[in-house]
């Protein structure tokens, strides 16, 4: 996990580039500057804490990249590396490969990756892994192609200027995140997940996307025993080649089923008690799962540790989460999952999460109505919204392909759309603030080939959705409760907003970027709602953070007063 950033075509150097992005590698920054290029690396030293600086060079080739790369060991033995790398890098092999096969090897790879690569043919490539796990931003610039891990990096280098896309901001305040394509900065854009571009000449070529998932109808029949075994041997394998690291790792734990799952893999796999890390809500009514994490980590002898997460905890770090988001997401998960980066950071380096698994395994109520007949109102599901060219960006970008059923279309368009723009981008940021690696074992392509053509009744029965993945957990964790009433998930953000709602009120439509959404009325559109208040606050607090230059503590102090 690093930060990397590069000027290709055209003199110049990508060092102030590099310098914004120092909290995503904070061990060490080089900059190669040659041949009409300029490439900088950011490093969080995880695998071969020696040797693995980048740039990588090998077989004439060279290559700087974000995230891991897996199946390092499997390729370098299938195509007979050993003793001939100069490093235990995860990222050299694919200079190796590269150089037989062109860029097919980008297909060989099983990983969370962002990169660039020089081959030796001379041609250079962009690369993002399907799921999207890691992030990659592109600019035309001035006759080249510059390209970061986080916007920050073009306005730190004075490449772009902080100006807003208005169609962004709206898709912000709609879904609490924007869609793939053009960023809430004008000019900017992401590489699409899984999109693979060339350089040519100072121009971006684009030459293929490669699908998260492939787009299999559900299979028919299915012995469940039988699956059950499957998804075993597919779940350990994955967490297996997720735990390869030569720093220390551990995994953050709510009372859900999908982390339930990475730990009962992780204490099977392990010797030693894994570490890991739960974070609850200290205010009334708040849905708390402490407990049921504590459950779990007592059965399967975890080292467990819990933090909290209370009112003065959300005014501390709303701005400081505000900042770390330079591409947004409202997400009010960013609150707890900063939080417990935050409380592991000089423990551990890795942390395992469960992002991914109730997409893959059809865990949200919205999959339930998705497989109801047309009759009973049941379709796939999309946002509702007053803003029909907002919807209709959605719809574009969320479109399936035909033969799926309608729970697949459902799934699709979740790892299509908030997936990585919402879910990936929040682990992303939050943990790389804190210089923490962030691993995501169900958002592997092994792990997506078996789940999502299971049969529609293996993912959802009655009320339950991830049946399969509870099935597995029943017989692998009873503690976890595979079983019990889902109490959601919850921050209780609005209690704390309360207090302040009247003073918010009178100065957020003060704030520039909202009064040009929102208009006139920004005050009273705060005002008049009282729950849904947090999207419009963190856009304010981001706002002026990103756009206008504040410090992160002003920035809070602007629209909701000092503490």
């Amino acid at each position: 996990m690093c930060g990397i950033a590069g000027i290709l075509g055209a003199n110049g150097s990508a060092r102030p580039m590099i310098e914004a992005l120092t909290h995503r590698g904070p061990d060490g920054v080089f900059v190669e500057e040659a041949n009409g290029r300029s490439l900088a690396h950011a490093r969080l030293s995880i695998i071969d804490l020696e040797g693995g600086w980048q740039p990588l060079h090998g077989a004439g080739c060279t290559v700087i990249g974000n995230g891991e790369i897996y199946n390092y060991v499997e390729l370098a033995q299938e195509f007979g590396l050993e003793g001939r790398m100069g490093t235990g890098s995860d990222f050299e092999p694919l200079l190796h490969i590269y150089a037989q096969e062109g860029p097919a090897a980008f297909h060989r790879l099983r990983g969370m990756y962002a990169f660039c690569l020089v081959g030796n043919d001379g041609r250079t490539w962009l690369a993002r892994d399907p799921f999207g796990i890691k992030p990659l931003y592109l600019l035309e610039h001035e006759g080249s192609v510059a390209f970061a891990s986080e916007p920050r990096a073009f306005l730190a280098a004075g490449m772009i200027g902080a100006e807003l896309s208005p169609d962004r901001a709206r898709e912000l305040l709609a879904f609490n995140y924007t869609l793939t394509g053009e960023t809430i900065f004008q000019g900017l854009r992401r590489l699409a997940p899984g999109e693979i571009v060339e350089v040519v000449d100072g121009r971006i070529v684009p030459r293929e996307v490669r699908p998260a998932v492939i787009a299999r109808p559900p299979a028919r029949g299915g012995d469940e025993a039988d699956l059950i075994k499957r998804l075993d041997a597919v779940l350990e394998n994955s967490v297996r080649v997720h735990q390869r690291s030569d720093v220390p790792y551990g995994l953050f734990l709510s009372g859900g089923i999908d982390s339930a799952t990475i730990a009962t893999l992780m204490a099977r796999l392990n010797a030693r008690p894994v570490t890991a890390f739960t974070c609850g809500f200290d205010a009334p009514g708040a849905r708390d799962e402490r407990a049921q994490a504590e459950r779990v980590a007592a059965a399967l002898n975890l080292d467990w540790r819990e933090t909290s997460f209370g009112e003065e905890d959300f005014w501390r770090i709303l701005p400081q989460v505000a900042w770390a988001m330079d591409d947004p997401t409202a997400d009010y998960a960013t609150l707890p999952t900063y939080k417990l980066a935050e409380a592991a950071k000089g423990t551990l380096t890795v942390v395992l999460t469960g992002e991914g698994g109730d997409e893959l395994f059809g865990g949200y109520g919205r999959y339930r109505r998705a497989l109801r007949p047309a009759w009973l109102g049941g379709r796939p599901a999309e946002p509702r919204h007053e803003d029909k060219g907002v919807v209709e960006r959605w719809r574009a970008a969320a479109q399936a392909p035909k033969g799926l059923s309608g729970l697949q279309r459902t799934q699709w368009a979740d790892i299509a759309t908030w997936l990585p723009n919402d879910l990936l981008l929040k682990l992303d940021r939050c943990l790389m603030a804190h210089g923490l690696e962030g691993r995501t074992p169900f958002l592997d392509p092994q792990v997506a080939d078996f789940a999502f053509p299971l049969p529609d009744r293996m993912k959802v029965q009655g009320r339950y959705g991830k049946w399969l993945l509870r099935k597995w957990l029943e017989q692998a964790c009873p503690a976890a409760d595979p079983w019990g009433r889902k109490k959601g998930f919850t921050v209780p953000v609005d209690a704390w907003i309360a207090p302040r709602a009247g003073e918010i009120a009178a100065r957020i439509g003060q704030v520039e970027a909202v009064r040009r959404i929102l208009g006139p009325e920004a005050n009273a559109a705060f005002a008049a709602q009282e729950t849904g208040r947090w999207p419009l606050l963190f856009f304010a607090v981001w706002s002026l953070i990103h756009l206008e230059g504040a410090a992160p503590s002003d920035a809070l102090a602007a629209v909701a007063g000092r503490p």
